[in-house]
């Protein structure tokens, strides 16, 4: 197969899928860093990960039909504003979501499971009976359109190279969240030890709700990334949500670093294997590898020591 190219092709195809797995990568890790936070942080396994972030991609195909109709002349900028409704919508719901159901699910694992996998088929019926059963698309920016010519042979999408500087701040901004604010400080320490965080005066029950809802949040500024190189539809969450957890797991529970290594490691591996096989082929020996990785090391490439 390498024989029919020549050195320069091989080099432009190369650089070509790296550059489609970095995309790859970029929503890998925006899906994941919600669910470390919720799975690491909480142990709470949440199968309807997925349909925050379609929730927040429907929220982005409202704002652009909103600024299409009405603000034309602000069209260029509703992604932005698009960004923060999404983070609200999916946040607010995640909060909900927390009080009613999850927090009597704490330390049943596999209830959890159960609880949000059924949850996971409600929403997909509310989205399709809101929105349709058929796929929609959002509008994207005239700045957005187009493609950066690197050489003669390798070009990137403009869209590509914002969702990836849109992963970029928003690990920072999570790592910011995690280790420099007093929140963070307080999900750490009761994930360290619940009873003694809970004897100091931390209240438990809220700073769980508050990362229930602000996973959820950062689940759906991943649906609007999503919307840039995809289109939405009722269903299109399970199609990461198994990925997902992959990339939690794999890269060691509640670590953000490993989070964002793992997500680099699988997309890279899927994209490229993906040129010279077929996308199942290259999912399952993705899958495979990982899972002989995780069977010499079970707690994934980084892992955090806590006290019990």
């Amino acid at each position: 197969m390498f024989a029919d190219y020549s050195m320069s092709e091989l080099g432009a195809i190369f650089a070509m899928q790296g550059f489609a797995g970095l995309i790859l990568f970029s929503v890998f890790v925006l899906m994941a860093l919600g669910l470390a936070i919720i799975f690491g942080q909480m142990g709470v396994i949440n199968m309807a990960h997925g349909e925050f972030m379609i929730l927040g991609a429907y929220v982005t195909y409202i704002m652009s039909n909103i600024f299409a109709d009405y603000m034309p002349a602000l069209f260029g900028m509703y992604f932005f504003v698009a960004m923060i409704f999404a983070f609200l919508a999916s946040g607010a719901l995640g909060l909900f979501v927390e009080w009613a159901l999850i927090r009597h699910l704490y330390k049943r694992p596999l209830d959890t499971l159960l609880a949000t996998w059924g949850l996971s088929l409600i929403l997909q019926q509310i989205y399709r009976s809101v929105f349709g059963a058929r796929e929609v698309g959002v509008s994207i920016p005239d700045w957005m359109m187009g493609s950066l010519p690197l050489t003669d042979m390798i070009e990137v999408p403009i869209n590509g190279i914002f969702v990836m500087i849109l992963a970029v701040t928003i690990s920072f901004s999570v790592w910011i969240m995690m280790y420099r604010s007093n929140w963070g400080k307080q999900v750490r320490a009761i994930n360290q030890n619940r009873v003694m965080a809970d004897a100091v005066g931390i209240n438990t029950a809220w700073t769980d709700r508050l990362t229930f809802g602000i996973g959820c949040g950062v689940a759906g500024v991943a649906g609007s990334a999503f919307t840039m190189i995809g289109s939405t539809g009722p269903t299109a969450g399970q199609l990461y949500i198994v990925d997902t957890f992959l990339v939690v797991v794999f890269g060691g529970a509640g670590s953000l670093l490993g989070t964002i290594a793992s997500a680099f490691s699988i997309s890279q591996a899927q994209s490229i294997m993906e040129f010279f096989l077929s996308g199942s082929m290259a999912k399952v020996l993705t899958l495979l590898t990982v899972v002989g990785i995780l069977m010499i090391r079970p707690q994934g490439l980084f892992t955090l020591k806590l006290r019990k």
